[in-house]
């Protein structure tokens, strides 16, 4: 086992295949630290090139017109109305089905 001497910078090697051993982890650390910048990028800038992309792509969107928008509207009340009137008939028609089946009291 290698001995080791502290210092201020923190511990020095008494030998040389120490000293070496030493320098690779230094070495190692440092290429560490350099693929990590060289990584993507931190979490607040990616949210801010989100935001930007975002806003980008909004300002390109090809927005309808008033009538446009009255009309479409108009179309989904109607296709929900319909829905409503067909829904509740299939229900009216299975309460009085239940009824005939099963009579209450």
């Amino acid at each position: 086992m290698e001995k080791l001497k502290s210092n201020k910078e923190g511990f020095t090697a008494t030998t040389e295949e120490a000293k070496k051993q030493r320098e690779q982890e230094i070495k190692e650390k440092e290429a560490k630290k350099a693929a990590k910048k060289n990584g993507k990028p931190g979490f607040f800038k990616r949210l801010g090139l989100k935001i930007k992309d975002t806003f980008s792509e909004i300002k390109r969107v090809s927005w309808p017109n008033f009538p446009k928008v009255v009309k479409k509207t108009g179309v989904v009340l109607v296709v929900v109305l319909a829905f409503l009137v067909v829904i509740t008939a299939f229900d009216s028609g299975l309460l009085e089905l239940l009824k005939l089946v099963a009579p209450r009291g």
